[in-house]
C-alpha cells in the first residue's frame, strides 16, 4: 500500500510534466514558426511477482536466481524521458510583406546574436534602422556572406534563398542580366540567405524568442546546398504547427489521468489506515 503512494505521485508528476507542455504550446498558438513540445515517459522497471514456499521450488539460494513461478507484475511508477519538440510543417500564410519569409521544408534561418549564431523558423523579419533585416528582437539575419542589408521595396528573395536588388540601386553602371520572372528590368544578386540543418535537429535547444541553439547531441549546423535547401517563399510566415483543438483534449485526458493517480494515492492512505486501526484493536 505504501508503494502505491509512490508510484501514483509519479503519475501525477508525469501528467504536470505533459500539461505544461500543453499549455506552452497553447500560449504559443499563434507565434509564427513555433513547432510543438511534446512530453515523452518511460516506466520505471517492472517487478515480477513470484509464489513464496512453492513445493519442490527453492527460495533465493546465494549465486543464483530466483525459479519460483512468476504470477505477474507490479508497475512501480513512471519518469519524464524528454521534452520532443516536433518540427512537423506549419501552414503558410500569407502577409504581402516584402521583409516576411517562410520555409517550405527542413531547414533554419540563421541570425546573429550576443550569445552567437542561433537559429529560427519564424521568418517574421523587419527592416532594421541601420539597413539590415532583423528579426523582432533585432537580431540580423545572417546570408552566407554576412548580415543582409537590404532597403524597403528594393530587394527580392527567390525560392533558392537567393536576395535580389535593384542594379541601380546598387550602384551597378555596366547592363546586367535580368532575373527569371523579375518586374525590374535589371538585378544583381546581393547574398544568399544562410540555410542550415542538423543531423539530429530532435535535440536542439529552446532558447525563447523562436530561437533554438545546437547542442553536442543534435550536431554542429550544417549549411545547406542547393538541392537540399527548403523552399524560401517570400511575403509568407510559417504559422505554428499547434493544433489548439487537438491540445485541448490532451488538456482533458491530462486532468482525468492527474484525478486517477491522485485517487490511487487517496485509496492507498485509505486501505493503510484501515489496517493500522485493525491491528491496534487485535493488540489490545
Amino acid at each position: 500500500m505504501i508503494r502505491s503512494w509512490y508510484t501514483g505521485a509519479s503519475g501525477m508528476r508525469a501528467q504536470q510534466w505533459r500539461l505544461d507542455a500543453v499549455a506552452n504550446n497553447l500560449a504559443n498558438v499563434d507565434q509564427d514558426g513555433y513547432k510543438r513540445d511534446l512530453a515523452v515517459h518511460k516506466a520505471f522497471p517492472e517487478l515480477l511477482i513470484r509464489r513464496m514456499d512453492d513445493d519442490g521450488v527453492y527460495r533465493h539460494p546465494f549465486g543464483s536466481g530466483d525459479a519460483a513461478p512468476v504470477i505477474g507484475k507490479l508497475g512501480t511508477g513512471v519518469e519524464l524521458n524528454e521534452l520532443f519538440t516536433d518540427f512537423e510543417q506549419g501552414a503558410l500564410k500569407e502577409t504581402q510583406s516584402d521583409f516576411d519569409l517562410a520555409l517550405d521544408g527542413k531547414g533554419f534561418f540563421t541570425v546573429a546574436t550576443p550569445w552567437g549564431e542561433r537559429y529560427t523558423r519564424n521568418g517574421s523579419f523587419q527592416l532594421g534602422k541601420e539597413g539590415f533585416l532583423e528579426t523582432k528582437e533585432g537580431y540580423p539575419v545572417m546570408g552566407e556572406n554576412g548580415p543582409i542589408q537590404v532597403k524597403a521595396n528594393n530587394f527580392q528573395v527567390d525560392k533558392e534563398g537567393r536576395v535580389w536588388i535593384n542594379a541601380e540601386y546598387a550602384g551597378e553602371p555596366e547592363p546586367l542580366v535580368s532575373r527569371e520572372n523579375n518586374t525590374w528590368e535589371q538585378t544583381v544578386l546581393l547574398d544568399t540567405i544562410k540555410l542550415v540543418n542538423f543531423d539530429l535537429d530532435r535535440y536542439l535547444q529552446k532558447q525563447g524568442s523562436s530561437l533554438y541553439r545546437s547542442t553536442e547531441v543534435s550536431g554542429d549546423a550544417r549549411i545547406l546546398e542547393r538541392g537540399e535547401r527548403p523552399r524560401v517563399v517570400q511575403g509568407f510566415t510559417e504559422a505554428s504547427n499547434v493544433n489548439p483543438v487537438l491540445e485541448m483534449v490532451r488538456m482533458i485526458e491530462v486532468n482525468r489521468a492527474y484525478e486517477a493517480n491522485q485517487k490511487v494515492i487517496q485509496n492507498g492512505d485509505t486501505m493503510t489506515g484501515t489496517l493500522i486501526n485493525q491491528v491496534s484493536r487485535f493488540g489490545q
